[in-house]
């Protein structure tokens, strides 16, 4: 009787166990179909093509799944249906061979010799509006032996919970070169959140002057931004450094595909620091990036002289860099009187 009585309650808890996975694959099958549809949709086809291949996708892969009997000849069907996009998609590429705008169609890389590394195409573009400009590059050469600092800028343009994250190294003699991690949009081509996640942009390191690439942020789009220094070992940074560069030069010879989930201003950032240090370990704020100083806080890894807050409304840098606008000592005004400089 007892035994019964165990076996009979076992089953019931069954039964909302596999409501619970019918539930839960089912919401599985219909984000398959929904990522498949977007990723047809955003996809190099012509552009009539593409819209009516996603509504097709779309309407069989459902029809499939509701119509076809039994339910798991319908399901396998469907996975290897849907197993066939995933292998198309993943094999489109990217290129460096497009109608670039004019602000990332010059890519630049870099020549290391010994302690030397000489940098081609900083850009330092001449902001009339964030829309009207002019596009400068130079050359520079820099001693790695005076490389003394890195510098981590957190952009907010919208939600606090998502911000542009950037990287400035800087040198005993005074000169800084940040490097931004961004989307490499084609002529007329404006940045979208969903496209982000479906092979629209290729990925590009924006090399420049802080006079064009913080300024253009602070100045003239009038986004937030942030500068906080990192506590860290000389041989650390340069091997930070040295892996930016590395990529740089791999991107001009190997184009990427941006990825705004897998492959974007953070994560990038983390995969260059995380190889040479040790306590590196993932953290949800590298995707909610918008608390990555809540992180950075926590490691010890800027100023913990002051609370969270008051550090954050110390390192907020837009009054001074609308003061300085574009003065030759840009850089170091807007570090002057920061916490942890």
């Amino acid at each position: 009787m007892n035994n019964a009585s165990t076996g009979q309650r076992g089953r019931r808890w069954l039964i909302p166990l596999r409501i619970a996975g019918v539930i839960l694959g089912w919401i599985v099958l219909l984000g398959t179909i929904g990522w498949g549809t977007l990723a047809i949709y955003y996809s190099n086809l012509p552009g009539g093509v593409r819209a009516a291949a996603a509504v097709l996708f779309a309407i069989v892969a459902a029809a499939g799944l509701v119509l076809v009997r039994p339910r798991r000849r319908a399901v396998l069907a469907y996975l290897v249906f849907f197993g066939a996009l995933v292998a198309w998609w993943l094999a489109i590429p990217p290129s460096n061979d497009r109608d670039w705008q004019p602000d990332v169609a010059v890519l630049p890389y870099a020549v290391i010799e010994g302690d030397r590394v000489t940098i081609h195409h900083i850009r330092n573009a001449d902001y009339r509006t964030e829309t009207d400009y002019a596009v400068r590059h130079y050359d520079a050469t820099f001693d790695l032996n005076k490389l003394q600092s890195a510098d981590a800028y957190l952009v907010y343009w919208g939600s606090p919970m998502i911000a542009h994250t950037m990287m400035s190294f800087g040198f005993g003699d005074g000169r800084y070169v940040c490097i931004s991690i961004e989307t490499r949009k084609r002529k007329g081509q404006e940045y979208s959140a969903v496209k982000g996640f479906f092979k629209q942009y290729t990925l590009t390191y924006i090399v420049a002057d802080e006079r064009d690439v913080v300024r253009l942020r602070t100045n003239y789009r009038h986004e937030d931004v942030y500068l906080f220094r990192l506590k860290a070992p000389r041989d650390f940074i340069r091997k930070v450094f040295l892996d930016y560069l590395k990529e740089v030069n791999s991107l001009q010879e190997r184009p990427e595909w941006y990825n705004a989930l897998t492959s974007n201003c953070t994560t990038d950032i983390r995969s260059h620091m995380a190889p040479y240090n040790p306590n590196a370990h993932w953290d949800w704020r590298i995707i909610v990036n918008g608390y990555i100083d809540e992180h950075l806080y926590e490691q010890g890894a800027i100023d913990r002289s002051l609370p969270l807050a008051k550090l954050k409304k110390r390192s907020y840098i837009n009054p001074t860099a609308n003061a300085a606008d574009n003065a030759a000592d840009f850089s170091t005004r807007i570090r002057a009187g920061l916490p942890g400089f």
